[in-house]
């Protein structure tokens, strides 16, 4: 069973940065989309961000355009989400996830086959 662990999360405060880290374990995830993914109390998880396998393409939510930014390294095995700018409205739980084929580029959290168990951010006022 694949594993992705997010770590990087926290309390901050409005206009701090983050920078959320992906690990994959049990296998690789170099061939494979990847995403990010936040879910706040009583909302419903929405799409963040998303890498394409080599890392040349990205597509981000209009909320968080100029404000973060996804990357990957492959040899590492790691997404990175670097937040910054942080408001309230950022602050919800953390996850990333991977589709199961490269050729899935999506925005769809249903497409994607595996997850994390997210990581925590907070924004205070």
């Amino acid at each position: 069973q694949a594993h992705l662990v997010e770590s990087g999360g926290g309390l901050v405060q409005t206009g701090d940065s983050l920078r959320l880290s992906c690990a994959a374990s049990e296998r690789t995830f170099s061939n494979n989309v990847m995403g990010w993914f936040r879910q706040a109390p009583g909302n419903e998880r929405e799409f963040v961000a998303v890498i394409s396998w080599s890392g040349d393409a990205t597509v981000y939510a209009d909320s968080v355009k100029g404000r973060f930014a996804i990357s990957r390294d492959n040899a590492k095995n790691t997404v990175y989400l670097q937040m910054n700018s942080l408001k309230p409205e950022d602050t919800a739980v953390y996850y990333c996830a991977a589709v199961r084929s490269p050729n899935t580029f999506t925005i769809t959290p249903a497409e994607y086959d595996y997850w994390g168990q997210g990581t925590q951010v907070t924004v205070s006022s």
